[in-house]
Order: structure tokens, then C-alpha cells, then sequence
């Protein structure tokens, strides 16, 4: 056999940094972010290499969450250009929450790290999360102290917070803040969908993770718009309460359906025990409205209380559905190995296969 030529040490490369596990992910959703996503690549880059040691990666994967501009092609540009960068292309519009768990499925390193996409979050802050989960936390959030966002999202904002720290016990100022750094673990043991991306300390928490937050700076936005309307309060609070009733009850929804349903139909039982006896006694019940109401109680609770059972089925038996559909995956060639993206839930689970292309 002859000396291995110059493609079968690239070949060898390519497989290396394809096995590799990186230290570092970074997740980050975007729609129509064309301005900001070389400048937003170029700024981890830096930041991540100052926070690696040798021998250290890091990887980038972008989340697109619908875009109708040139994001996407920007993005394929940067995938061709470095090996760190991925794409992750949604079929359409799916929201935040399902762009991050669609990001968190591929995301391999030992801590991974959200932010926005619009440059307002500073990747500069990157290495303060680093020596804040050093502290023990499994999870740090970012606090936008001094916000440079319209007086319209700031006060609904100090609102919306104030409500969730009186309502779930999580002490942060700024639970909604997108600028987070979490240890694998946290995330191997959440679950995202509708809006609960806004959630993620509260659900950490109720998990019995360690929730930090740090003070974090905060520009103010050069480019494009904000993609979040004045319904984004309402749908806060409609999640809000959600997470409430999840926290207390999304083991054992029996227990708060069954509370209700129990108080009806006892109630009810004891209006027609009540007519029972004055019937008994000879007088006429029949055209009483309380016999309306006692037959009410009891339809209605046992309706509820069945309402719990199927609760706690659908619990025991549900599985989980991925709340997005992936349209294609690419990758660099020096990353192209087939381990290098992990499969999302319902691909691991199902033995399917997602497109995947390779950028060179």
C-alpha cells in the first residue's frame, strides 16, 4: 500500500470535526434579518474564540423562521464559508418557541446559547454567562436593564414581569429576555410550543434547575423592525396562566378537575337530597327551579370530572409532537458527516430522514 495522498487527510478532517463535540452551540431564530446576520456571525466568532480553549469548538446554527428577504441566501453564503455554521430552514412561519426547539434538537454542545437575531443582544457578553453558569447555575438569563426599545414594549414589559415573578416565585427581572445560556441538561428536559419560549426559566425552575440572571447591555435596534404586535401582552398573560395551571397540575390534571367537578356534583347532590325530603313530605318540586340547578350540579361535575380522566390519560399516554416541520438542513462539507446533526424528536423516534445539504 502506498502513502495516503492529500484526500485521504481531508477525508480524515472532515471526519474529525464532524465527530467532534463542541463546546459551545449557539441557537439563534431569525425572519427577515438580512442587515444583521454577517455582522451578528462575525461578533460570536470572536467572542466564542476568546472563550475556547484549545482544542475547543464551537458551532452556529441558524433557525429560519420563515423569511422572505435574502436572509436565507445570506446565510447559505456563511455556510459555505465556515464550518461552524448551519442552517436549519423551517417550512414557513412557526413562532419562536417552535424555531428554538427545532434549533435545541440539532444543538450538540455542553452549553448552549440563545439570542436574537436582530443585534441588539451583544455577543460580547458571552463570557460573563460563562463565568455565571461557573457558579453553579444550570441556567443564566440575560436582565436588559436599560432598555432601548419603545416606551410601548418597555412598560407592558415591567407589567408582564412583575406578574410572572408574583404568580410562579422565578425572582428575574426579565424572564422574556431572548439573551440565555443553558447547560445541555436543561434543555434535554423542556418542551416548547405555542409561546412557552418566554417561559424557559420558569419551566427550568419547576425542574429544579439553578436559575441565574446577569445585567446584560442593550442597543437600540439599526436595522428592520420588530416583529412582535400589540397582541404579543394579551397571548402573555393567555401563556401566563398556562404555565400556572402546568406548574401545579400537568402531572396530576385529575386532582384540579377533579376538585371542581367533586364541589359541583356535591353541591347538586345536596339540593336534590334537600328536594328529596320535602317531597317526601308531601309538598310539590316540580316546577322548582332548585331542581333545575341540583340536577345541573351534578351533570355538569361529573362532565369535569371526566374531563380529569381524560386529562390524565392524554398525559399518560400522549407523545410529544414536534411543533414545526424542517424543509431542508445544510451543512459545510468539513462538517458534512452523517453524525453531525443530531435527530430532532420525531426523527429519532420515527427512523426518518430530514434533507440535508451540503454547503461547499
Amino acid at each position: 500500500m502506498g502513502t495516503p495522498g492529500p484526500s485521504f487527510w481531508a477525508g480524515q478532517l472532515c471526519y474529525a470535526l464532524g465527530q467532534m463535540q463542541p463546546r459551545l452551540s449557539f441557537v439563534i431564530p431569525f425572519m427577515d434579518e438580512e442587515e444583521t446576520l454577517r455582522e451578528l456571525a462575525d461578533r460570536i466568532e470572536q467572542a466564542a474564540r476568546n472563550c475556547l480553549r484549545p482544542g475547543e469548538s464551537y458551532e452556529l446554527w441558524f433557525i429560519d423562521d420563515g423569511s422572505r428577504d435574502r436572509s436565507v441566501k445570506i446565510v447559505e453564503e456563511l455556510v459555505a464559508a465556515r464550518p461552524e455554521v448551519h442552517l436549519l430552514e423551517l417550512q414557513g412561519n412557526f413562532g419562536k418557541s417552535a424555531a428554538l426547539a427545532a434549533g435545541f434538537s440539532e444543538a450538540r454542545g455542553e452549553v448552549v446559547f440563545t439570542l436574537d437575531a436582530d443585534l441588539q443582544d451583544d455577543p460580547k457578553e458571552i463570557p460573563r454567562f460563562l463565568a455565571k453558569l461557573d457558579e453553579g447555575y444550570d441556567l443564566v438569563s440575560g436582565y436588559k436593564e436599560k432598555r432601548n426599545d419603545p416606551f410601548t414594549k418597555v412598560v407592558p414589559s415591567r407589567v408582564f414581569n412583575a406578574m410572572v415573578r408574583r404568580l410562579t416565585g422565578v425572582r428575574l427581572h426579565d424572564v422574556n429576555c431572548g439573551f440565555k445560556a443553558y447547560r445541555a441538561v436543561v434543555l434535554r428536559n423542556l418542551r416548547l410550543y405555542g409561546e412557552m419560549h418566554r417561559f424557559v426559566p420558569v419551566l427550568a425552575h419547576w425542574k429544579r434547575f439553578k436559575i441565574g440572571e446577569i445585567v446584560v447591555e442593550h442597543h437600540a435596534r439599526k436595522f428592520g423592525k420588530s416583529k412582535f404586535g400589540g397582541g404579543r401582552f394579551f397571548r402573555g398573560l393567555m401563556d401566563l396562566l398556562t404555565v400556572f395551571f402546568l406548574l401545579k397540575y400537568e402531572r396530576r390534571p385529575a386532582h384540579f378537575f377533579g376538585g371542581v367537578g367533586a364541589l359541583l356534583s356535591l353541591s347538586g347532590v345536596g339540593v336534590l337530597s334537600y328536594l328529596s325530603v320535602l317531597w317526601m313530605m308531601g309538598e310539590s318540586i316540580g316546577r322548582r327551579p332548585l331542581l333545575i340547578l341540583g340536577v345541573l350540579g351534578v351533570v355538569v361535575g361529573v362532565q369535569i370530572l371526566a374531563t380529569g380522566l381524560i386529562a390524565e390519560l392524554i398525559v399518560h399516554l400522549g407523545a410529544a409532537q414536534a411543533p414545526y416541520v424542517v424543509r431542508r438542513r445544510i451543512v459545510h462539507a468539513a462538517a458534512g458527516s452523517s453524525s453531525l446533526a443530531p435527530k430532532g424528536p420525531l426523527e429519532a423516534a420515527q427512523g426518518l430522514k430530514l434533507p440535508t445539504e451540503i454547503a461547499s
